[in-house]
């Protein structure tokens, strides 16, 4: 089974569009700020699906679930190939997101559950990170792929249409899994026992202090990094327009050599990240610390791209962004393990669907707010990289916000312990 959850990581990022996805958005006319409404609109769609699907997941069955999120995209990226007006392309996000809502979480308890059933279950962080790193393989092939695509026909369209591929064939591999991981399989499909997974779940995130920080942690790393990570393709194209040793090329084919070599040497990287994720939280004596140490570097990071866009330094803000990536893929299986410790085992798969859902609600804000500030600099500043100046605020303030909430997580979680073990006495 750990093959074919790495398969899944793997041709679930066969996602050739990602890497120029932005890029695809500017060759069909958007502004950074319609850019943004649009992925507002997608996280907003995700939101109104995300703990509804989870609780799917867990009383209909996780395989199906899945299946269903993959025929989901398959038809997104047809519509996204096809759109050519901006209204056109609200559909193509729409189904997108159903396939975003009813994916997230869901895979996840699926491995959190063949653990348990194989006795591994301390095994969380080293398994998801080894997964996950397997999902980063992934990404690093897609971008050559969509590279060559893209060098071959300067277009960024066709890679919508290449991406099909790889999740019919995810949805293949899903008919390979047991039966036995599509949750409780004897229970009837019943809108009162969805209701009562939701409520129940939504009560736990209420009433523990652990998960109530860990939904903030969530919103103030994933969220908002998922809102800023994109514009790491601009900056890649400014860059590669401006490198002598690419003027002799036109300026799609020198963006699609320089965004294949940053994002295959980023997604190897964070892929590693991934993979050696269980050895920080060894180092930190556990999840919570970790995350610590992660948070700090972090914040670190994002201080120093606001002089870096500011200076013009292009290269170093690509090493910044890669970084941020890495920060990113040691942080998230540690983030998962501390959710699976916290949740009641029934509802696993809901409760890491609003967790989802929260980061959801912060790239919803966040998405548009950033597009307007890039869009209001680049009145001031339309050539080089310090137009982008707002995505290293917006971060460096959501990183900060975070690391308080990681710090009061980390305190209330272990004074709720200590109380606990005095009640054992």
């Amino acid at each position: 089974m750990l093959f074919r959850f790495s398969l899944y990581g793997f041709l679930k990022n066969q996602q050739y569009y990602e890497s120029f996805l932005i890029l695809a958005f500017i060759q069909k006319g958007m502004s950074y700020t319609q850019i943004g409404y649009l992925i507002s609109f997608r996280e907003i769609c995700i939101y109104l699906f995300e703990v509804p699907s989870g609780a799917v997941a867990d009383v209909w069955g996780r395989r199906r679930s899945m299946i269903l999120s993959f025929f989901a995209y398959i038809v997104s990226f047809v519509a996204f190939g096809l759109g050519r007006e901006y209204w056109q392309f609200f559909p193509a996000m729409f189904l997108f997101a159903v396939g975003e809502a009813f994916r997230t979480g869901t895979h996840k308890a699926m491995i959190f559950d063949w653990l348990a059933q194989q006795g591994r279950a301390d095994e969380k962080t080293k398994v998801y990170g080894f997964t996950r790193a397997w999902s980063q393989i992934g990404s690093a092939v897609s971008v050559v792929i969509a590279a060559a695509l893209v060098f071959i026909s300067q277009n960024y369209v066709y890679i919508f249409y290449f991406s099909i591929i790889p999740y019919v064939l995810g949805v293949i591999n899903f008919l390979g899994y047991p039966k036995s991981l599509d949750g409780a399989t004897d229970r009837r499909i019943s809108l009162r026992e969805m209701v009562r997974i939701l409520f129940g779940s939504i009560k736990q995130v209420i009433r523990k202090p652990a998960l109530r920080g860990l939904v903030v942690e969530t919103m103030c790393s994933e969220g908002a990094f998922k809102a800023l990570k994109d514009y790491l393709q601009p900056i890649l194209k400014q860059t590669a327009l401006a490198l002598p040793m690419l003027l002799a090329l036109p300026n799609e084919k020198r963006t699609a050599v320089l965004v294949g070599i940053v994002f295959f040497v980023l997604h190897i990287l964070s892929g590693a990240a991934s993979r050696y994720s269980h050895v920080v939280v060894d180092k930190a004596r556990g999840e919570d610390r970790a995350a610590r140490w992660i948070w700090l570097a972090s914040i670190v990071a994002y201080a120093v791209l606001i002089p870096v866009f500011w200076g013009n330094f292009m290269v170093v803000a690509m090493g910044v962004y890669i970084v941020l990536y890495m920060l990113q893929n040691f942080w998230r299986p540690a983030q998962i393990s501390r959710f699976n410790i916290h949740a009641e085992a029934e509802a696993t798969a809901t409760v890491l669907s609003i967790d989802s859902q929260s980061q959801t609600v912060a790239t919803m804000i966040t998405a548009p707010i950033v597009g307007k500030a890039v869009d209001w600099c680049a009145l001031y500043w339309p050539d080089g990289v310090a137009k982008f100046i707002p995505v290293g605020i917006i971060g460096l303030l959501a990183t900060l916000l975070g690391f308080l909430a990681n710090r009061r997580c980390f305190v209330r979680t272990h004074e709720h312990q200590s109380t606990e073990e005095r009640k054992e006495e």
